[in-house]
């Protein structure tokens, strides 16, 4: 089957660009010195995971228990949740994963790790644990580095604690005083910081200058529009993953209608959102729940009902955990289809 014979909406990804990204990320942070931990909340597949950890990424991450649920039936040992994992039903799911692959998991209060604690109790086990430090980003985490000594000091020795060491996100210049001053009053307690865990795709060289023991990049894979900065610098060479669609009506001149809407591409603003690889002069400036609105009055081309149009969605990640399966192809021939294992995974 080739490309041009799938139903639409679709989303594909060219394999080619895929694994030259996943490979290129990989030997980036080789160069710099520093280990990969790759995010896969941008893709939500084990077997496009299975490639980055192939080419040298440590393990992986996953936002949420049910992602690395998934991801350890797909056959992945070693994964970070880089979340708060609140409550005794998601405990216990997380100690049953802990006995499966290694698991690590943030926590930020006494509260939360008292939970896992407290799900140990139940039903034994580890899991390793990294105290999560807000550096800026104003998510979650404690607020200084005495406050990280304190909550060191309080869960170091509960039950079902494996105490690693201290992660936070995005890596951004200005934080390593944060970050080193932690680090010195956790150790002068006696508490070994084995792992600094920071990131953000783009800043791994940032990583390493900060001190981190490994980096976390995710969006690196499809290199979507809400990692270029401009229109003008997207390559069709960077991005591979697209949404197939047809022109379903051309109701008025400078107007026509793509059968993708909201429940396609997701509706994260800004516009536009997304970019046409046939007609880069083309816009999709509004969106209904099951209708893309293009703006086509800046073009030359005459567009037809059943025309097919292929888009780089702004976000990669939001529009894919929308869909079924992923389409992976090589030129333009279907080589693999894939679930969507993780779409949905959200608990």
């Amino acid at each position: 089957m080739l490309i041009h014979d799938l139903d639409t909406p679709a989303v594909v990804c060219d394999l080619d660009k895929v694994e030259r990204n996943i490979r290129e990320m990989a030997a980036h942070c080789r160069e710099i010195g520093i280990p990969l931990r790759s995010h896969t909340k941008s893709h939500k597949l084990p077997e496009i995971a299975h490639m980055q950890i192939e080419s040298g990424a440590v393990g992986i991450c996953c936002q949420k228990v049910g992602e690395a649920e998934m991801m350890v039936a797909g056959g992945i040992e070693d994964i970070l949740i880089p979340y708060n994992v609140v409550g005794a039903t998601k405990v216990d799911r997380l100690l049953r994963l802990a006995r499966r692959a290694t698991i690590s998991v943030a926590v930020d209060s006494v509260d939360t790790a008292q939970g896992i604690a407290e799900g140990a109790k139940r039903h034994g086990g580890t899991v390793r644990t990294l105290i999560e430090l807000d550096t800026g980003g104003k998510r979650c985490g404690v607020q200084s580095p005495q406050a990280a000594q304190q909550l060191a000091r309080q869960i170091v020795e509960l039950p079902g604690i494996d105490f690693q060491g201290v992660m936070t996100y995005p890596s951004r210049p200005g934080i390593k005083p944060f970050l080193d001053e932690t680090r010195a009053l956790i150790e002068a307690d006696g508490i070994a910081v084995n792992v600094v865990s920071a990131g953000g795709t783009g800043a791994e060289q940032l990583s390493k200058e900060l001190g981190c023991t490994e980096t976390r990049a995710g969006s690196y894979v499809w290199e979507g529009l809400t990692r270029i900065e401009s229109r003008d610098d997207l390559s069709d060479e960077r991005c591979p993953l697209r949404i197939i669609t047809t022109v379903v009506s051309t109701p008025a001149p400078g107007r026509i209608i793509v059968d993708g809407g909201m429940k396609t591409f997701c509706s994260y603003p800004p516009t536009p959102y997304g970019f046409c690889v046939e007609h880069p002069e083309i816009f999709i400036y509004g969106m209904s729940v099951e209708h893309g609105h293009v703006d086509v009055s800046r073009s030359s081309h005459t567009f037809k009902v059943g025309e097919r149009l292929s888009w780089v969605p702004l976000h990669q990640e939001m529009a894919l955990n929308l869909h079924d399966e992923l389409v992976g192809y090589r030129g333009e021939q279907v080589e693999v289809v894939w679930p969507v294992w993780g779409r949905g995974k959200v608990k």
